[in-house]
């Protein structure tokens, strides 16, 4: 069976679907279920020719919308080799050219193959986007885009996929006309963390940034954006550096976004604070060495359909203090993975209050149940299955 992904882009630095395209497909080949992708990135990137599956980059899309011409054309040319299509995403021009081309080629091969057409919309129908103060414009935007072109993709598609319960509920609620056909909670997971090279690893991130080595700390990583609640993290934690007695951790935040406008904001609200490192992004072995040396992972977000690195986190046995805006916080409070608040400056300091009263021995447990939280629910083969059971059976 031949399956074709549709994404904006598989640049690493975007963020979690085009991660969680480079985490499931190994796992779907096992099943024997094949996968390409098309995107919309330049065919000379540099990210480009590293993944052990087929990426067809059709060229770098032109503005916020990602407009490329090219997509519709080689969909209506090639969508015939494939036994089913998942849209990544929406918003941008890849979801409303793959719908209009797969419509085209069904009324012009109504007795012919017509591959089964998903969408997957990693949380971007959520009601956050709708509802945050920041975004009243472009919550206007996205409204007029529903009604124009976008509920055509939702309510077109097959079935939509979802990563969680908690997206698939919060899904309904944002616009109007909401009607899909199907809606279907497949789950997401991650590959395990590469154990073989644990200590290496460790040695490596030390090595790369001096300043944390041999300290205890505390571990962000994530896009450095506004919706993350990094600024509630910097301000948090040098409130409770006024008023505790104790010795705190040092507070490493590592992701791209630093040259950004929101970045340099965070960067000089922890100016003066020498115990609060950037790293920028981490990849590769030295991001497992920053997971496997942390303390704690933490991530107050405003809206997290998902959260990758909160897994990830959860795969290498470190307890995770995430906001109750992170869609699988139910899972993790459930098996006691972490600790669990609301995403506001007063939640944030409870959190750090929270970790620094754990004894030795609580934080060892808890990191025991991050592991098996793991294990018990975001596994790559269990996700995996659970997808193939969609395409196979569509």
């Amino acid at each position: 069976m031949r399956t074709l992904r549709i994404i904006s882009s598989m640049d690493p630095r975007h963020g979690g679907p085009c991660q969680g395209i480079r985490n499931s497909i190994p796992a779907l080949q096992q099943l024997g279920i094949e996968n390409e992708v098309a995107c919309l990135d330049d065919p000379q990137a540099d990210f480009l020719g590293k993944d052990p599956f087929v990426i067809h980059a059709l060229g770098q899309g032109k503005g916020s919308w990602a407009y490329q011409p090219g997509l519709e054309r080689w969909l209506f040319d090639n969508i015939h080799h494939y036994d089913a299509v998942i849209i990544h995403g929406l918003w941008q021009y890849h979801s409303y050219a793959s719908h209009k081309a797969i419509t085209r080629y069904r009324r012009s091969n109504q007795n012919g193959h017509v591959p089964a057409i998903y969408v997957m919309p990693h949380g971007m129908l959520d009601p956050y986007f709708q509802q945050a103060s920041g975004r009243r414009l472009k919550a206007i935007r996205n409204w007029l885009y529903w009604r124009l072109l976008e509920h055509k993709v939702i309510n077109g598609a097959d079935g939509l996929l979802f990563t969680c319960e908690a997206e698939l509920q919060l899904a309904k609620l944002p616009f109007s006309p909401y009607r899909p056909k199907r809606e279907l909670n497949i789950g997401y997971g991650i590959t395990p963390p590469p154990l073989v090279i644990d200590e290496q690893a460790k040695q490596d991130f030390q090595r790369r940034f001096p300043q944390i080595q041999g300290k205890p700390f505390m571990l962000f990583l994530s896009r450095i954006h506004e919706k993350k609640g990094v600024d509630l993290l910097i301000k948090a934690y040098r409130e409770l550096k006024k008023t505790t007695t104790q010795e705190l951790p040092l507070l490493v935040v590592a992701g791209p976004g630093l040259e950004t406008e929101f970045g340099q904001v965070v960067k000089q609200m922890a100016a003066e604070d020498t115990d609060i490192v950037f790293t920028g992004m981490l990849t590769g072995a030295v991001k497992w060495g920053a997971f496997r040396s942390c303390e704690a992972f933490v991530l107050p977000s405003h809206q997290e359909n998902f959260g990758i690195a909160v897994v990830e986190a959860l795969a290498c046995g470190k307890p995770v203090l995430i906001s109750k805006q992170v869609n699988i916080w139910k899972e993790i409070a459930q098996e006691g993975g972490g600790i669990v608040e609301e995403d506001s400056p007063n939640g944030v300091l409870r959190l750090f209050t929270a970790w620094s009263a754990l004894r030795i021995e609580e934080r060892t447990l808890m990191g025991e149940r991050a592991k098996a939280t793991y294990q018990k629910y975001f596994t790559t083969e269990q996700a995996a299955k659970r997808m193939a059971d969609v395409l196979v059976n569509a």
